[in-house]
C-alpha cells in the first residue's frame, strides 16, 4: 500500500476524530486577501487546511487554491478541497479522480459535499470496483454509500461464471453478504439490483433469505419477477400477494414456466 493510501484503521480514526472547535480567525478577511493567500506559492499544508475550514469561502478562492501546486502536494488538502461545499464541480470531480479508494469513499460520505458531486465521486469509485482488492471491496461493502454497496451486489455476477477458485468464490460471496448489511443500502437499490439482467442467482438467493430484506413486500414482488427464485421461496412470497396482482406480476416475470404455472395453480385469480 502506498504511503499516501489510507488503511481501514486510519480511515476509522480519521472518521471518528471529533470536529475541531477552533475558529479559524476572529474576523473574516476580505476576498482579495483570501485570494492572495490561496495563490501564495509558499502556502503550507497547515495554512491550506486552516483556510479550507472556512465554510464561507467563495468559489473563486477555492478555484485559486486548486491552481496552487504547492498546496496540492498534500493529500489532505486535496481531500478537503474536493469536500468543501462551495468548491465548483469542475474542480472537485477531476480532483477526486486522482484519489485512492478510501479517499473517494470519504469524499462521497462527507455531509457538506453537494449531491451531484457525491454521485460523480461514487461513479468514479464504482468504475474501479473490478480493480480493487478483496479487502478494499469488503470495506466498501460495509461502509460506502448505498449506491456503491448496490454496485457490489451486482459485481458478484462473476460467481460461478468467471471464477473457479472456491476460496475466491467464498470471498466474493462475503462481499455480497456484507453489502446487504450496509446501513446506507435502501429498499429501492436492492429492488433495482435484483431486477437487473446482470443479477446473479447468488444475489437473488441471498436477498430471498436475508432476515431484513426478504420480509419486505415490494422486495418479495421484485424477487418473483427474477429468473433465479426457488420454487419454495416463490410459493412462500406469493401467498401474501393478491391473486390478480400476482397474475399481473408473473406476466412480466422471468421465472421458469413450470414455477409460474405452479404459482398460478396455487393462487387462481377470482375474476
Amino acid at each position: 500500500m502506498s504511503d499516501n493510501e489510507m488503511s481501514e484503521d486510519e480511515l476509522s480514526a480519521d472518521e471518528n476524530a471529533p470536529p475541531s472547535t477552533e475558529s479559524a480567525t476572529p474576523t473574516t478577511p476580505a476576498p482579495a486577501d483570501l485570494l492572495r493567500t490561496a495563490a501564495d506559492p509558499d502556502l503550507t499544508e497547515d495554512l491550506s487546511l486552516a483556510l479550507l475550514k472556512r465554510p464561507d469561502l467563495p468559489p473563486e478562492v477555492l478555484e485559486q487554491l486548486a491552481k496552487n501546486a504547492s498546496a496540492l502536494k498534500s493529500r489532505k488538502v486535496k481531500i478537503a478541497l474536493a469536500s468543501h461545499p462551495h468548491t465548483p464541480r469542475h474542480v472537485s470531480v477531476p480532483l477526486a479522480r486522482q484519489f485512492y479508494t478510501f479517499d473517494l469513499m470519504k469524499v462521497a460520505l462527507s455531509p457538506g459535499v453537494p449531491a451531484d458531486v457525491k454521485v460523480a465521486v461514487d461513479d468514479v469509485l464504482i468504475s474501479r470496483l473490478k480493480t480493487v482488492t478483496t479487502g478494499e471491496r469488503l470495506t466498501l461493502a460495509r461502509r460506502a454509500s448505498g449506491r456503491v454497496a448496490a454496485a457490489l451486489l451486482l459485481d458478484v455476477e462473476v460467481i460461478g461464471t468467471k471464477i473457479s477458485d472456491a476460496k475466491t468464490v467464498a470471498r466474493e460471496t462475503r462481499v455480497m453478504q456484507t453489502a446487504l448489511e450496509n446501513p446506507r443500502l435502501t429498499e429501492a437499490l436492492v429492488i433495482n439490483a435484483v431486477l437487473r439482467p446482470a443479477a446473479s442467482a447468488a444475489l437473488v438467493h441471498a436477498v430471498a433469505q436475508h432476515a431484513k430484506w426478504s420480509c419486505r413486500r415490494e422486495i418479495r414482488a421484485a424477487l418473483l419477477r427474477t429468473e433465479h427464485l426457488s420454487l419454495a421461496r416463490a410459493l412462500e412470497f406469493s401467498q401474501e400477494i393478491p391473486a390478480l396482482l400476482l397474475h399481473e406480476l408473473l406476466a412480466s416475470s422471468r421465472l421458469p414456466a413450470q414455477i409460474k404455472d405452479q404459482l398460478l395453480r396455487e393462487n387462481p385469480a377470482k375474476l
